[in-house]
């Protein structure tokens, strides 16, 4: 662990300790899950603060397995400072879908988890190395990335739109790679951007 890029160690080693803070008693976290804004209990900081939760082991694991895959990679590339600026902007496009679809829906619950954040990871991913191979757990076919990307995300906008596996934030996910594709085009300087930030 301690060979992967610093920006990757840190954020997986931060979700770790705030997971096991979580169960010490006395101690409360609420203030840090992201409330919709309707709830009374919404505060700025939740729009970032949320992504260091995690509701159980399987949720941190599979999010942290998937920010080491992925975010190791892109860090490589990019570097500390752009893979953090990267994490975050897409941390923050699913924190903005999710309270959007949550004033819509006039949804009460919060959200927490690193998935937004890892969605826009995928996405990255899938734009740096489309022709990379892929092998998912279901099914295990290996294929590209850009293909395995394409899928997951229509998959998810089909979960979103009918409501299947509720109390999964699918919309945010889908904000997340939303959140990561805009950084991508403001970096490249293409639409809407009108200027490169190489």
């Amino acid at each position: 662990m301690f060979r992967m890029p610093p920006v990757t160690r840190a954020l997986i080693l931060a979700c770790v300790v705030v997971y096991f803070a979580d169960s010490l008693p006395g101690l409360d976290l609420e203030a840090l899950m992201l409330w919709p804004i309707g709830s009374g209990n919404f505060m700025p900081w939740q729009v970032l603060s949320y992504a260091f939760l995690h509701g159980g082991p399987s949720h941190l694991i599979f999010n942290m397995f998937g920010l080491w895959m992925f975010g190791s990679e892109l860090e490589r590339v990019w570097g500390p400072r752009r893979q953090l600026v990267f994490y975050f902007a897409s941390v923050l496009g699913a924190a903005l879908m999710q309270l959007l679809v949550a004033a819509w829906s006039g949804a009460t619950e919060p959200t927490i988890g690193a998935s937004g954040g890892l969605f826009g990871l995928l996405l990255g991913f899938a734009m740096l190395f489309p022709n990379r191979k892929i092998v998912p757990l279901i099914p295990p076919i290996p294929m590209p990335a850009w293909l395995f990307v394409l899928i997951y995300g229509l998959v998810e906008l089909g979960l979103g739109v009918t409501g299947t596996l509720n109390g999964v934030a699918h919309f945010a996910h889908l904000g997340g790679i939303v959140g990561g594709w805009l950084t991508l085009r403001y970096w490249r300087g293409q639409p809407p951007f009108g200027w490169g930030r190489r």
